[in-house]
């Protein structure tokens, strides 16, 4: 009996020992207790002649990968006016945030997100990126190929005195939309939002491209902004992606959505 017992006794520490050379181990196993991190929400910043609509095909795809996705309506009034907006627009989201601006929206996302911890990145499409003091006008101009001047209608005096800029109707398409079904662009010019002509001679501000990282995309047959000029601003921006998309217009979200959007959520994952 007492054989048995000291027998019992030993093999009771051994399996005692064993268990506690393997607590470290299991301890070490466990996964530590860590929340994810959010989805960033993304805000896209329409830009001059279009309305939040020019963002459909992105937004629906956005949806489909369970993106929360803000199409913020630009006042188109001036750099420093819109970007207060859009600021304000990215204050009100809780998280991480992309900022997309196509065209003029991107002199827009470079000043509204000086300042803004949870910007974490900024998606130019077909967009400016200006320096600081440099003009929309300026940029147009800097490389030949813009066919956007002879194509506005007569500006329309506003009551302060100041003018708004469309593009006739009958020229829209070519000028703005080539790659777009025809019915569809026809639409697109009715709906087109005006921009103060004193917006595209403002200087920019100090631009957020210079600290938060970029992605740009644009189409190679872009009449309104010269292809080189996007490239040029692209490379000095150190972006991290540049995607030209062949035969695509100034409005490559609307013909080429999912490969705007693919930029997007390339940026979103960074």
């Amino acid at each position: 009996m007492k054989k048995f017992s000291r027998r019992l006794a030993a093999t009771l520490m051994a399996q005692a020992l064993g268990l506690a050379a393997l607590a470290p181990l299991h301890s070490f196993a466990q996964p530590a207790d860590a929340a994810p991190s959010p989805r960033p929400t993304i805000v896209l910043v329409h830009g001059a002649f279009a309305d939040s609509s020019s963002w459909d095909g992105v937004v629906q795809r956005l949806q489909a990968r369970h993106y929360a996705v803000i199409s913020a309506a630009n006042p188109l009034r001036g750099p420093s006016f819109d970007a207060a907006y859009v600021a304000s627009v990215v204050d009100s989201v809780k998280g991480p945030v992309v900022l997309v601006g196509h065209s003029y929206g991107g002199s827009v996302i470079s000043s509204a997100a000086n300042g803004k911890a949870n910007v974490k990145a900024l998606v130019y499409v077909a967009a400016f990126a200006p320096e600081a003091g440099e003009t929309a006008l300026g940029l147009t101009g800097k490389f030949p190929g813009s066919t956007l001047g002879p194509t506005l209608a007569p500006a329309v005096p506003l009551a302060d005195g100041g003018k708004d800029l469309y593009i006739q109707q009958d020229k829209f398409p070519a000028q703005f939309a080539a790659d777009v079904p025809l019915a569809k662009a026809r639409l697109m010019a009715v709906g087109q939002r005006p921009i103060a002509e004193a917006a595209l001679n403002e200087a920019a501000q100090a631009p957020a491209w210079k600290s938060v990282p970029s992605w740009f995309v644009y189409g190679d047959r872009d009449k309104n902004i010269p292809p080189a000029a996007l490239a040029f601003m692209a490379q000095r921006a150190n972006a991290r992606k540049t995607v030209v998309v062949k035969g695509a217009s100034h409005v490559v979200m609307t013909s080429q959505p999912e490969a705007v959007t693919r930029v997007i959520v390339e940026a979103a994952g960074h």
